[in-house]
């Protein structure tokens, strides 16, 4: 009896039924659409010093984006995943704070990790190591400057007099831990920031550096 009134009701009302498959065909192409390929190519330097007669190049590789994460360092993570596990970079925090994942990306020195990739298809996404840098391998600079410059100011609190050290509680006024803060990001200023001359020192912290106050 209900089949019969079923059959009833749509010859009473056939646009209802027309409706609801569209509605199906509709549903059926949105899925289609969302589950299609978003192939994106990179190109990243590559360049190995320890392969004789190995010469810097761009090496191209694609990365469906509806399978990757939004950021430059989630891209990076996947190819060296799942595609080629000898290409090199630094990363540590992924928050943008220490400054392990600085490179060039689209000719702009920025984070890896903060850089959301360009999501145009028909654009390739081109990434380099800090071009004010050495380069030890692939996207990784040479820090050894840094770290000299970085122990010579000796960053760490001093006190004139240590005979009370360990015995009681030291206070910190917030005066004193911001000047301790605004150096948080030395690292990835250093990295981000070409120098301006030869003599260009860590400290103070360059006014330049994304995200400092």
């Amino acid at each position: 009896m209900a089949a019969v009134a079923r059959v009833s009701l749509r010859r009473r009302f056939p646009a209802a039924a027309l409706g609801g498959a569209c509605l199906q065909a509709c549903r059926g192409a949105q899925t289609a659409a969302a589950t299609a390929p978003r192939i994106k190519k990179f190109a990243i330097y590559r360049w190995d010093p320890d392969k004789t007669g190995d010469k810097p190049r761009m090496q191209t590789y694609e990365i469906d984006l509806n399978k990757c994460g939004p950021m430059v360092l989630d891209a990076l993570i996947k190819i060296k995943n799942e595609m080629d596990s000898t290409l090199t970079f630094r990363r540590s925090c992924r928050e943008g704070i220490c400054g392990s994942c600085a490179m060039n990306i689209n000719g702009g020195n920025t984070l890896a990790c903060t850089r959301r990739i360009d999501t145009n298809l028909n654009k390739v996404s081109k990434i380099y190591p800090l071009p004010h840098m050495y380069v030890i391998k692939d996207l990784v600079p040479d820090l050894s400057n840094f770290y000299a410059q970085y122990k010579s100011i000796e960053p760490y609190l001093k006190k004139k007099d240590e005979s009370q050290e360990g015995k009681q509680q030291y206070l910190q006024s917030i005066e004193d831990r911001d000047k301790l803060l605004a150096g948080r990001r030395t690292a990835q200023c250093k990295e981000e920031v070409p120098p301006t001359d030869p003599g260009f020192s860590l400290v103070p912290s360059s006014p330049l550096c994304p995200g400092n106050s």
